[in-house]
């Protein structure tokens, strides 16, 4: 069953879950629009996306990354306001059967590492130093502006992350951990900083809601793949690149967005409903206390 804090406006929160995604008609564009609690407009969009493992047999992660990056660009959120993070290049793996190639799925038809996929941090560039400045915006003078997080007090962020986790942690590299206060520091730094309006935060790794039980900053919201004491598990192996290529949440919740396109709409209890917990061997949870004000219907166009 979906676990979750505080009672919410199911339809009102996935609208704003796909505004998040899509903005208004345009992602570049902004949202003329204010809270109850704070006169802020809406200007843009970002998405942060996170592979934080290594090695082969955790192919999945990538793909996971890099399938959450495509459908975020093919709702329109631009590669000048996405900041991808990989730990690892399956693609150019030795182990590889189709080199410069990742796939999701066994049937092959969609190459996730295409022409256009723009790595803004890769290999040993991810970690957990390099992941907190990018949210915080604590960059050395050397950075490009490609690998900034450049939002503003009217942002939208996804934040999205997968890999290794545990009880508070979230494992970088298989040698180094990104802790809840780690994790809650850095947003509430970012909300002092007006770094962002509202921040949605997807992670999918094994104790997935133990990454969020020491944010308190307002403005955010928090989705995980499972409970404490649970783990989260891959989808399906596929025989010819000889490991599993997506994970069971991302699979489903890839699934559930595939099936809609900018005009469409829906409600939240669609899409957690879609989450079964017998089909993902877990329990999704979401966190919505923090997000404060009660929304009204909020449409994509």
């Amino acid at each position: 069953m979906l676990k979750m804090e505080n009672t919410f406006d199911f339809r009102s929160f996935f609208f704003f879950f796909l505004f998040l995604l899509l903005g208004s008609t345009h992602l570049g564009n902004s949202v003329a629009y204010t809270s109850s609690s704070s006169t802020t407009m809406h200007t843009n969009n970002w998405a942060v996306l996170v592979c934080t493992s290594r090695f082969w047999f955790n192919y999945r992660h990538m793909a996971n990354t890099l399938s959450l990056y495509r459908t975020v660009k093919r709702l329109g959120i631009p590669d000048e306001r996405i900041i991808l993070m990989l730990a690892d290049d399956m693609a150019c793996n030795a182990r590889n059967n189709y080199p410069a190639q990742v796939f999701n799925n066994e049937n092959h038809k969609l190459n996730l590492y295409g022409d256009n996929v723009e790595v803004d941090y890769r290999g040993y560039e991810v970690t957990v130093e390099n992941f907190l400045r990018v949210l915080t915006g604590r960059h050395e003078n050397a950075v490009p502006r490609s690998k900034r997080l450049l939002s503003d007090e009217g942002s939208h962020i996804l934040l999205y992350m997968t890999g290794h986790g545990g009880d508070e942690f979230l494992k970088f590299q298989d040698s180094e951990e990104l802790q809840s206060h780690d994790l809650a520091d850095a947003v509430k730094q970012m909300k002092e900083k007006r770094r962002f309006k509202e921040l949605l935060i997807m992670v999918d790794t094994c104790q997935a809601a133990t990454l969020f039980s020491q944010l308190q900053s307002p403005g955010v919201l928090a989705i995980g793949s499972s409970m404490k004491g649970e783990n989260s598990y891959s989808h399906h192996l596929d025989s010819d690149v000889g490991v599993s290529v997506v994970d069971r949440f991302t699979f489903y919740t890839l699934a559930f967005f595939e099936r809609l396109n900018m005009y469409d709409n829906a409600s939240l209890i669609s899409l957690f409903s879609s989450y079964n917990p017998s089909m993902l061997m877990s329990n999704a949870y979401y966190r919505t206390d923090l997000y404060k004000r009660r929304l009204e219907k909020v449409w994509k166009s």
